[in-house]
């Protein structure tokens, strides 16, 4: 009890972040420095992005990964779990809602003036972010090349396999460097068995299961089934959302399409389940809340929440037990001089990538027609944080409010 008291002040600032973190994950980093290294000081700048570039090279959402890894950095396990569950849950409740009300809403007021200065806003942020991290991350002639090369590869080439390349070629570049390990090695850290046998553990038992229901014909197989069919997800999604939708439309609109049955969503169920997931705080995959509620609906009110229980669980437990294996292996890697030069070149290289994320997001906001407003909200957006200490929540309010206003 002691020890959750003396994290209360950490749990709150996760919660407000949790309900602010507008803008996908490249708004949530920018966040994060607000809220996690320059207001709470949780973490470094450096230890952020390294965070981060791990998280980018495992399966999952990176973003609800980095935020597990600051809390398991200030308390360990414990406090990580409980982290994940309050950064979570706001978005899936809100998803799940959202699912029931589908019926009875316009889904488009979620698209339209409403809305407008929320992208320009995450866009202040991801800028803000980059130019606080240039000053000890790209510091020097290679890492800014590596950072041009990170923005260049970013905006013109669009495939999975491009952060994992990026990844391995900066790190490759910054070992010709003389970089040395500070002599002060840091103890091994211990290596948790039990997590990745966990983690296998449910992924064939979730299978078996799965099948045993299908051949069975049991009453409510569509359970065990969408279990298996979010964790499979978890475990192998590469590229954030968009990948997520790609593997849901062939799950459940091609596949049975090709069986000659019902599909369980429609892809245009899919497309607006995103739409809407865009419109609030939080994490993208929590998403998959309102497609467990779309497909349970014709079993009851009941079993419409146990499915978003079901698929919520399903996509985030995955990668979260592969983030408590993998990390402490990082960390002791970490000490081969391989590594400890290659982070020099991720970390420009990361850089790069945000600064990208910023430039995507503009074009998309600007692809039909120059928006001069949107450029406005950027600039004050990153001047507010650059000179004043108005908290993260507090532009989140004053944008959406202006946004109400333009649309009134």
């Amino acid at each position: 009890m002691k020890v959750l008291l003396r994290h209360i002040p950490f749990l709150k600032a996760a919660f407000a972040y949790s309900l602010t973190a507008f803008g996908g994950p490249q708004g949530h980093l920018g966040m994060m420095v607000r809220t996690f290294v320059e207001k709470r000081k949780d973490v470094t700048e450096e230890e952020l992005l390294e965070y981060n570039a791990f998280c980018q090279m495992l399966p999952g959402p990176s973003s609800t990964q980095t935020v597990t890894l600051i809390a398991y950095k200030r308390g360990g396990t414990f406090l990580a779990i409980l982290t994940l569950l309050i950064w979570v849950l706001p978005a899936s409740v809100l998803m799940t809602a959202l699912a029931f009300l589908i019926n009875y809403l316009d889904t488009s007021y979620f698209q339209n003036d409403y809305f407008r200065f929320v992208q320009p806003m995450s866009v202040g942020f991801v800028a803000y972010a980059a130019v606080l991290m240039m000053k000890k991350s790209a510091a020097n002639l290679m890492t800014r090349g590596i950072m041009l090369g990170g923005i260049v590869a970013t905006v013109f080439i669009h495939s999975p396999w491009l952060f994992p390349v990026l990844l391995v070629a900066a790190g490759t570049l910054t070992n010709f460097s003389d970089k040395r390990i500070e002599k002060t090695v840091q103890e091994p850290k211990k290596i948790r068995w039990t997590t990745i046998w966990v983690f296998a553990a449910i992924f064939i038992l979730a299978g078996l299961v799965s099948e045993l229901a299908r051949q069975s014909h049991w009453q409510f197989k569509i359970i065990p089934n969408l279990f298996e069919n979010f964790y499979r997800f978890g475990t192998i999604v590469f590229g954030g959302g968009q990948a997520l939708i790609a593997m849901m439309l062939v799950q459940f609109v091609a596949l049975p399409q090709k069986r000659g049955l019902v599909p369980l969503l429609t892809s245009g169920d899919i497309m607006t389940g995103f739409g809407l997931v865009q419109a609030i705080p939080g994490p993208v995959f929590s998403v998959c809340a309102y497609f467990g509620v779309m497909i349970m609906t014709p079993y009851g009110a009941f079993w419409q929440v146990m499915g978003s229980l079901v698929c919520i669980a399903g996509i985030f437990l995955p990668s979260t037990l592969l983030l408590l294996f993998l990390f402490p292996v990082y960390q002791n890697l970490k000490q081969h001089v391989i590594i400890y030069r290659a982070l020099e070149g991720i970390n420009a290289v990361i850089i790069g990538v945000i600064w990208a994320s910023g430039i995507l997001l503009m074009m998309a906001i600007n692809h039909k027609a120059i928006d001069w407003w949107s450029f406005v909200v950027v600039a004050i957006t990153f001047l507010l944080l650059k000179f004043t200490k108005i908290p993260a929540p507090v532009i989140v309010g004053v944008c959406l409010f202006a946004g109400w206003l333009f649309a009134s």
